[in-house]
């Protein structure tokens, strides 16, 4: 439900991962009203990826109060608190899960505007997430490229393109690359997921060791997400921890953690597979490498960077190269480069302010998914999220309970760390011997 009119706007973010998190309470913050103090509550959705307080701090995403929740929890809470914005920043099914539920917990009554997108570049599902999406009153696109590309795909399938709002990537800023310091330093960007198996992980871990010692001038940092034991928005089962393990390596080659504007700070030459990495570098117009050394694929979602001026590879880099960005590529990703960056929230706090003015209650969410536009999938999608049909939550799903005690949460951060010990260690076992 809205809150009554104060002078500070109440704003609820409803994350799953650390990286969801960082996007959806940045997200928050500016697209609030202009010149009022902001009241932010978090929640972070129960699941493989609930970040842990290390991770929750390098966000540098700070919040109000900050609770972890089931769907079900925070559906009550949503009847039972009075909030202005609702930010939803989840995968796909999670957002069309409560999008259901919330219609279904809200009905015909007072709420808050609702506002959903993506954490960074957008190179896979797009139909299929895009859809998933569909019914918020906001569906934010991080360029004018991916908001043409949002509104092709609802105009497809003759669903509602209003919700469609260009904005830029929340996390942009630091001060602007003025030229190569001394000692130079190279810094790799990794990911979780990408590229996934063991023989191209290791190419490009090699690659960047190789690096370090042709250039012994340089430091050469492997910028990690996560420490072992720690998810993020998506499954790392061999992580660079592990890879590196047991090998001799250069006095100027080094694992880091942290803020990835903290390193970009230090940074002379950010490389990449598609990391959103590359976005906050090329914000800064810090020479950005996105390799092709394992092709220009979809799956690596290195195609996103077609005509960026940024695709090379190592032996280019090894040899001295740096990437020039094409102006008008980054002009067309949001990225801000030439200085655009600050006013890139305005729409969408205007059309947030509209809709907060109108008179009456605003009306019921209305996903373009429903039992009768898809029902071989929708109910899928929500029974996972513990909900029926109508969104109303089954019975038997988690309960809509109190805050649990702490012999409870203890339970739960050791089952948790027990499923990811599996995905991480007993997985890739269990696959390997089912190949022999």
């Amino acid at each position: 439900m809205p809150a009554s009119a104060t002078k500070s706007p109440r704003i609820a973010v409803l994350a799953d991962s650390d990286t969801r998190w960082k996007w959806g309470a940045l997200t928050a913050r500016r697209i609030a009203p202009a010149d009022a103090g902001v009241r932010l509550d978090g929640y972070l959705l129960r699941g493989r990826a609930t970040p842990t307080p290390r991770q929750l701090a390098e966000t540098g995403a700070a919040a109000d109060s900050l609770r972890e929740v089931t769907g079900a929890e925070f559906l009550r809470a949503m009847t039972g608190e009075s909030y202005d914005i609702l930010v939803l920043a989840l995968v796909g099914g999670g957002v069309q899960a409560m999008l259901h539920g919330l219609k279904h917990a809200w009905g015909t009554g007072p709420r808050p505007v609702v506002v959903t997108g993506y954490v960074g570049v957008v190179y896979e599902k797009l139909a299929d997430g895009l859809l998933l999406r569909h019914g918020a009153d906001l569906v934010l696109a991080n360029s004018a490229q991916d908001a043409d590309r949002f509104r092709a795909v609802y105009e497809g399938v003759g669903a509602d393109t209003g919700a469609v709002t260009e904005v830029a990537l929340p996390f942009l800023g630091g001060e602007a690359y003025t030229g190569e310091r001394a000692p130079c330093t190279v810094t790799f960007a990794a990911q979780p997921s990408v590229p996934e198996n063991r023989k191209d992980r290791t190419y490009l871990l090699d690659r960047l060791i190789a690096h370090a010692r042709l250039h012994p001038e340089r430091e050469v940092l492997l910028k990690l997400r996560s420490k072992p034991g720690e998810h993020t928005t998506h499954i790392e089962e061999l992580p660079y921890q592990k890879l590196v393990r047991g090998r001799e390596l250069p006095a100027n080659f080094r694992l880091v953690y942290g803020h990835m504007g903290e390193v970009l700070d230090r940074t002379d030459l950010l490389v990449t597979v598609s990391s959103t990495a590359a976005l906050e570098s090329l914000h800064r117009r810090i020479p950005t490498a996105v390799l092709t050394d394992l092709g220009v694929r979809e799956a690596l979602g290195n195609h996103h960077f077609l005509g960026s001026g940024c695709l090379t590879s190592w032996d280019r880099l090894d040899a001295g190269h740096r990437p020039e960005a094409a102006p008008e590529w980054l002009a067309r990703q949001g990225v801000g480069a030439d200085g655009s960056y600050a006013g890139a929230f305005d729409v969408a706090r205007d059309r947030i302010a509209a809709l907060l003015e109108r008179s009456g209650a605003l009306p019921p969410l209305e996903p373009y998914y429903t039992p009768e536009t898809a029902p071989g999938y929708l109910p899928g999608v929500l029974a996972r999220h513990h909900l029926g049909p109508d969104g109303a939550p089954l019975p038997g799903s988690p309960a809509t309970r109190a805050e649990a005690g702490p012999v409870r949460q203890i339970v739960r951060r050791a089952a948790r760390g027990a499923y990811r010990h599996g995905v991480q260690r007993v997985a890739p076992v269990i696959r390997r011997m089912g190949e022999l």
